[in-house]
């Protein structure tokens, strides 16, 4: 067993550090990737909900860091001398970037567990998300009360102190923990706020998370799930949506407070377009029905534009008229054709089964309504439905 220490634990902050290569071999299922164990590491594998730490060793990138039975294993895009002595260097935007997010989370915990009693029961933080999971149900009122909370704890630059107790001082420590755990723990503490057991690198001071801001919340497995951005990747969740409302301003030619009245008189108005245009298009395919011939059992019907609706009601309409088979299909040759076919007396399901004979044909359905998507020209169509095939 390989001892190594983990040196992210007490310099969160380095963002360099010297090691020796204790072992190397080649990734099993990855082609020209390396699992490295080196005799110490700056590197944070992926643990506790959060994603590994990026960044360099000897020029090769560092693709993934896994923990395992306290060893901690580099997936490397390179390999590295047993023996030798190697540098490494961590992304620090990234480090830095993920205790934001780790630190905001433990305050957010925190303050749930105070006022609500609620326990953290899920965690994740990766490069886009970071979610929390509570065993109790939050209003939006209470998620208000609770962002506004953890914003005046960050002013208030509150020491983040992390900490390793004696087995004797734990027994006496009230604190917050996901899991068992069987090595030594440790403690990160936020004074008045929060203390939870915790592997994770922090910030030293709540001043450093900047600002936290709630971007999502939803009932999962009878409690929440909240979504939360810190700091700097707050910031350009904030640039993103300052951008996007910029542009609504100015497509919609009013003033940012009024956007909202906006985009709901405009789904108001295509709202209306849409049913008139249903309305519209209901009384053409009436029109178109009443030309189509009345000889034969069967009637096919190739449309260029027809939503699902109308060609339901097509097909619907054409069952009350026609004893066979009443297809719809809507597209053209290149592309291929949605199609919804119907019969009162035939099973369109073995219909279907035959054409897929001749046709390449996608789709399903009951013996009375089938749908699908069909390749093919609408004279090889036709052609099918020819000749005895139903």
């Amino acid at each position: 067993m390989f001892e190594v220490k983990r040196l992210y634990d007490s310099l969160p902050y380095e963002t360099e550090f010297e090691a020796e290569v204790l072992a190397c071999e080649p990734d099993s299922d990855k082609e020209g990737i390396c699992i490295v164990v080196l005799n110490q590491t700056l590197f944070f594998p992926e643990e506790g909900g959060q994603s590994p730490d990026k960044g360099m060793i000897n020029g090769c990138e560092v693709l993934d860091v896994q923990i395992k039975d306290g060893v901690i294993y580099h997936a490397l895009s390179g390999e590295l001398a047993v023996g030798s002595r190697v540098e490494g260097r961590i992304d620090w935007t990234h480090r830095f970037n993920n205790m934001q997010q780790h630190s905001g989370e433990h305050i957010f915990s925190g303050l749930v567990n105070k006022h609500f009693g609620y326990d953290n029961v899920g965690f994740h933080l990766s490069d886009q998300t970071v979610t929390m999971d509570f065993n109790g149900v939050l209003s939006e009122e209470d998620v208000t009360m609770i962002e506004l909370e953890v914003n005046r704890v960050i002013v208030k630059n509150v020491p983040i102190v992390a900490t390793f107790p004696t087995k004797e001082e734990l027994e006496k420590l009230e604190y917050r923990s996901k899991k068992e755990i069987n090595e030594q723990m440790r403690i990160v503490t936020i004074e008045g706020v929060d203390v939870c057991a915790c592997c994770a690198p922090h910030v030293r001071t709540t001043g450093e998370i900047g600002m936290l801001k709630v971007v999502g919340c939803q009932n999962y497995k009878g409690g929440v799930r909240i979504s939360i951005l810190c700091g700097f990747r707050a910031l350009e969740d904030y640039k993103s949506k300052t951008a996007i409302v910029a542009g609504l301003v100015a497509g919609l030619s009013e003033k940012p407070e009024n956007v909202i009245t906006a985009v709901d008189k405009l789904k108001e108005v295509n709202y209306n377009l849409k049913t008139e245009l249903n309305k519209k298009t209901a009384e053409l395919m009436a029109v178109k029905m009443s030309a189509l011939s009345a000889d034969g059992d069967d009637v096919l019907v190739f449309e260029a534009e027809l939503d699902d609706n109308a060609t339901r009601n097509t097909v619907n309409s054409l069952m009350e008229q026609y004893s066979g088979v009443c297809a719809v299909f809507v597209g053209n040759d290149e592309a291929g054709y949605r199609f919804i076919m119907g019969s009162k007396s035939k099973n369109c399901r073995e219909v279907l089964a035959k054409l897929k004979e001749k046709l390449t044909i996608r789709g399903g359905g009951t013996e009375v309504m089938v749908q699908g998507m069909v390749t093919g020209t609408e004279d090889a169509i036709r052609k099918s439905f020819d000749g005895g095939l139903i």
